[in-house]
């Protein structure tokens, strides 16, 4: 069989044009919060049953790879993941952009994302069939284990403060405990509230504790959102001579993504996380990670990008899809009359090497897509002024989070867990942590009950948990992760204690500022509150089954123990001297404004529609976010940019996306 051969069907005016395209749309779309990789590649699949089967599938390979890569955008400017693989993303992109390095961090991501998209799509090329086997070889303890490795990165990330991560990974937990359980079918946590049953979403939940917070400090002061660069523009020979000499962590990252990419369920934000936390365990400065290294860029967009491939495997091999967009697109395989499984690659040979070599051209076009785009992008972020940007930015928060269900109640959770978010950002309790426990708490539950049932049943729990020999392997490489930056603390903390008695204690952390070693009250009272909820959470577990209480139990207990130790951390510490500043200064009082006028907004849409309030909070948030007190023309031109994105948007949701936009008042 002539694989190249099938390179010449790929090439056909086209497909290069489909392909194009699609890599166009998938990058727009990822790069809008909430506007997943799932959303691009469902609305395109009905234009596809009218083309030819390779043709739709390249159309369909290439939009899902464009929004997989166009949530780094998102990440890097705005501090929100555009889709969920981008979260890791946010740790060292968005602390580029704030220093002056967005337009690297825009270079390294696009090479990034297409050196491991390049890599997932040769290993789908080449080695499908094998490959596929490695998803057999996971079972529930393995997928248990996994979740594991990915929750110990939150050491990485609280070093210097590592109970407080850890309290932030059992919030998460728990918050991914609510609906209906995953194994045993209870019904917990909802507080009898209809809106619950489904769970929290994963993509409202993202945008809220990680924009909404970004929003809050935006209007706190005049200061730029991102600093320019001095250099000006994306530095792209900059950028590759990095990425070379990166090339061993571009691998590293893109067999993990590839590899992680197979396994059904797992996808690009568990492959990032795997990434991230390997490339800072074996960086020579790992206490840089989180405040701007490119090195945890590369790592992340090449890994979760390699997952597009990597996720094809199974998918055209077993028919087991590894995600969302993939599962779309075996449906679509299915509408056409293909067959699929091991077989596939014989009988249908022409359709799937050519729909391949499409992926891989799509992956090699988002280099000058990426980069034009980009350009344009970071340069826009940088000259809109704050009173334009960001009213767009909440506005894009709230439709992001409305368009994933079409429901309000979606938006209405993302802004109050963003207000929550920031009230603990404010004492040390960080958002990535939260979401990682969001993030991995429903694949780490199913794995450890399905594991724990499996062994109850056999009377073997101990050998089911610890000795599978994947299990151990992933077992070894995560105590690696977690005790390796605890280590790397407290040799820190030993070499300046040795060097100046006294002295100031520098950041040794990774994303997550040490607090000072003094008694923190309002820390305190968010613990005590936390053991509350621990306590009422193990409380209505007592009503469940085995299957749906042993897992909240065992958060629950960590929840406590760990509230616990961080008060008796604070009152073995001296009080601190009384803050000197103002409780309620200009910055408090235009972040409550704004957190004011994003609940109202998200309250009133249902009744007055989307549009009505759109507009009057635009204006609003617009006004809060003036710094400048511009000429009246000025406001105008403001006023009449407001009117048209906001306009824009609607017509766009509503008429593009066929989405049912509250109407209210004005229709």
């Amino acid at each position: 069989m002539d694989i190249l051969g099938y390179l010449l069907d790929a090439l056909t005016p086209f497909n290069l044009m489909l392909a194009l395209v699609g890599v166009v749309l998938g990058t727009v779309i990822g790069a809008l919060p909430g506007l997943s990789a799932t959303m691009a590649v469902a609305v395109l699949v009905p234009f596809t049953f009218t083309m030819d089967p390779a043709a739709g599938l390249i159309a369909l390979g290439a939009i899902y790879t464009g929004a997989i890569y166009g949530g780094a955008f998102a990440a890097i400017l705005v501090n929100t993941p555009g889709t969920p693989s981008a979260i890791a993303t946010t740790f060292d992109g968005f602390p580029m952009a704030k220093r002056g390095d967005g337009g690297l961090a825009i270079s390294l991501a696009t090479i990034a994302s297409v050196s491991g998209g390049i890599i997932g799509a040769l290993a789908l090329l080449m080695l499908a069939p094998p490959l596929a086997k490695v998803a057999l070889a996971f079972g529930p303890t393995e997928y248990f284990w996994l979740a594991v490795f990915g929750l110990t990165l939150i050491a990485a990330l609280s070093v210097g403060n590592t109970i407080k991560g850890l309290i932030g990974a059992c919030i998460g937990l728990f918050l991914s405990m609510v609906g209906v359980a995953v194994v045993g079918g209870d019904v917990r946590y909802t507080m009898g509230m209809q809106r619950f049953l489904s769970g929290i979403d994963l993509t409202s939940a993202i945008i809220g504790l990680y924009c909404v917070p970004v929003i809050l400090d935006l209007v706190a002061t005049a200061d730029p959102h991102l600093k320019p660069s001095a250099t000006g523009g994306l530095r792209l020979m900059e950028g590759t001579r990095k990425a070379i000499a990166s090339k061993f962590n571009i691998l590293r990252s893109s067999i993990i993504g590839t590899v992680i990419g197979i396994l059904p369920g797992a996808g690009g934000s568990i492959a990032g996380l795997v990434s991230y936390s390997e490339a800072r365990r074996s960086s020579g400065e790992p206490e840089s990670f989180g405040k701007g290294n490119p090195e945890g860029v590369i790592a992340t967009e090449a890994a979760n990008n390699a997952t597009v491939g990597g996720g094809f495997i199974p998918t055209l091999v077993l028919g087991i899809p590894g995600t969302p967009p993939d599962a779309i697109i075996l449906g679509a395989l299915l509408v056409q009359g293909i067959k699929i499984g091991p077989t596939l690659f014989t009988t249908d040979a022409p359709v799937v090497y050519t729909f391949i070599w499409g992926l891989l051209i799509a992956t090699v076009l988002m280099l000058p897509v990426g980069l034009l785009i980009g350009r344009y992008a970071y340069n826009s972020i940088i000259k809109v002024p704050k009173s334009v940007l960001a009213p767009t930015v909440a506005l894009l928060t709230i439709i992001g989070s409305f368009a994933i269900h079409s429901n309000v109640e979606d938006s209405q959770l993302m802004v109050a867990l963003g207000i929550l978010a920031w009230i603990l950002n404010r004492y040390g309790f960080q958002p990535s942590p939260i979401v990682l426990g969001l993030v991995l708490g429903s694949i780490a539950e199913q794995g450890f009950v399905q594991t724990w049932l499996i062994g109850n049943a056999s009377g073997r729990i101990p050998e089911m948990f610890f000795g599978r020999p994947i299990s151990i392997g992933i077992i070894c490489v995560a105590l690696l992760t977690l005790l390796f930056p605890i280590w790397s603390e407290w040799k820190a903390k030993r070499r300046r204690q040795l060097e100046v008695a006294g002295a100031v204690v520098e950041d040794a952390g990774a994303g997550i500022e040490p607090e000072g070693k003094t008694r923190n009250l309002p820390s305190m009272v968010i613990a005590a509150l936390l053991i509350a909820l621990g306590v009422w959470t193990y409380t209505a577990a007592g009503s469940m089954s085995p299957l749906g209480s042993v897992f909240p139990k065992t958060i629950s207990v960590a929840l406590m123990v760990f509230s616990a130790m961080l008060i008796v951390q604070h009152i073995r510490r001296p009080t601190g001297p009384a803050s000197t500043n103002p409780a309620f200064d200009s910055g408090t009082r235009r972040r409550t404004a704004l957190g004011a006028v994003m609940m109202a907004w998200v309250i009133a849409m249902p009744g007055i529609g989307f549009l009505a309030t759109s507009l009057v909070a635009f204006g609003l948030i617009m006004a809060i976010a003036d710094y400048d007190r511009p000429a009246v023309r000025v406001w105008l031109i403001w006023s009449v940019a407001g009117i048209a994105i906001c306009t824009g948007f609607w017509w766009l949701m509503a008429n593009v996306l066929l989405l049912r936009m509250p109407a209210g008042l004005l229709f």
